[in-house]
């Protein structure tokens, strides 16, 4: 049953004020918000979420891998303990142990924490469309589409990404973007004990593509046709995409959809902002998506729990950058192989996971690897397409 929400009718000629505003209900600020529920210092302050979706279907589904119990556990819909990976000429089923390989299904995050929100007494939520988010005399306000405007008296987090990235010297912007199906099949077909984490055997047409399949159980899957390029298909390219990957190497004909999902994520070196006054930027619009994989959900979850220490130990929400560093600067590299086509994506993931374990690449994406070993997974690729990508970005 989702969540009621009630709420009274505002004067339009002034400011209601809250101790922290959200601008946007979506991972990053029920991440955040929930986080800071929790927290004794945090309980009681008084809290606005606004949104225009009021988060009634599901939209998106998070896939990643963690190690041990994570913050949003017990609403996982699926975990695996093996995945597949499929490139040309090579084929390997890794096991992930210590990681797991996670699926959480949007609607059951929305409507998991919206449940506990709509008890709270300091905690309003308004579904209507923003109009504005600017600062005003030191303070950040947002202002509805019927002129109703809602100040922070401390900080104002906002996850709306109103204007894209902007061309910088020396970055690049590509674009994860992707359909997918949840199918379900007459007879039993697939193995819910692991996933296909990649499968580069697909057509390269388009520039760098994959597809990964994620079965719920042995007649319930979620296949999603993926692409890290500059510009996006027609949606009857990722359609062909799909069927004739679920044909040539599913070699199944017999299925429905029941559920589609589409997305796009940015995959730039572009530098976020951080903050403009008291208005802070997090999730997606705060640069918490890993600029060279899309991924996002983890990043998601270890700033909010960074800003959360920051707020509570330094009294600003702050905490080092995530992307920074030798990290961003290997983000760049590969951006700049995939944009330039000196190496096409597939060999590079290929050859990866061919001299690699999948452990190693975890921690290297996840930006929680060591020296020694990304020396070694550098070591794995071909020198000169990445010397010449360096000598550019730097």
């Amino acid at each position: 049953m989702p969540p009621q929400y009630f709420f009274e009718l505002l004067d339009p000629d002034s400011t209601h004020d809250y101790d922290y505003v959200f601008c946007g209900a979506g991972l990053s600020s029920l991440s955040l918000l929930m986080r800071m529920l929790q927290s004794e210092e945090f309980k009681d302050c008084r809290y606005l979420l606004v949104d225009k979706d009021q988060k009634k279907v599901n939209d998106r589904t998070w896939c990643f891998w963690e190690k041990g119990e994570g913050f949003f556990d017990s609403i996982v819909h699926k975990r695996w303990d093996k995945v597949w990976f499929h490139g040309e000429g090579f084929s390997k089923q890794f096991n992930i142990a210590p990681y797991q390989y996670k699926m959480i299904r949007g609607i059951d995050l929305y409507q998991h924490c919206l449940n506990i929100l709509v008890k709270k007494e300091n905690v309003r939520i308004i579904f209507e469309p923003i109009n504005s988010i600017t600062n005003l005399k030191g303070k950040g306000v947002v202002e509805l589409h019927n002129g109703v405007r809602f100040g922070a008296r401390k900080w104002l987090f906002n996850s709306i990404p109103f204007d894209p990235p902007k061309a910088e010297p020396g970055t690049h912007y590509l674009k994860q973007h992707f359909k997918g199906w949840f199918i379900e099949t007459a007879e039993p077909l697939f193995d819910p004990s692991s996933n296909t984490l990649m499968d580069f055997r697909v057509n390269q047409e388009h520039g760098t593509t994959f597809v990964y399949t994620m079965p719920l159980d042995e007649t319930h899957a979620l296949i999603e046709y993926t692409l890290f390029t500059e510009n996006l298909l027609q949606q009857e390219q990722y359609d062909e995409g799909l069927r004739n990957y679920i044909t040539d190497y599913l070699q199944l004909n017999d299925y429905s959809i029941k559920e589609e999902e589409f997305g796009v994520i940015p995959m730039t070196g572009f530098t976020f902002p951080e903050r403009d006054g008291n208005i802070v930027y997090i999730g997606t619009a705060g640069g918490q998506t890993k600029p060279s994989s899309g991924y996002t959900f983890q990043f998601v979850q270890q700033h909010s729990a960074a800003i959360l220490r920051s707020l509570l130990k330094k009294g600003h929400p702050f905490p080092p950058k995530q992307h920074g560093g030798r990290f961003r600067f290997y983000d760049n590299v590969l951006l700049d192989v995939l944009v330039n086509e000196d190496l096409p994506g597939d060999k590079i993931f290929t050859r990866l996971f061919k001299r690699n374990s999948a452990q190693r690449i975890f921690r290297f994406l996840d930006n929680h690897s060591y020296l020694p070993e990304e020396l070694l997974l550098i070591s794995s690729l071909p020198t000169m397409p990445f010397l010449r990508a360096a000598r550019r970005v730097i």
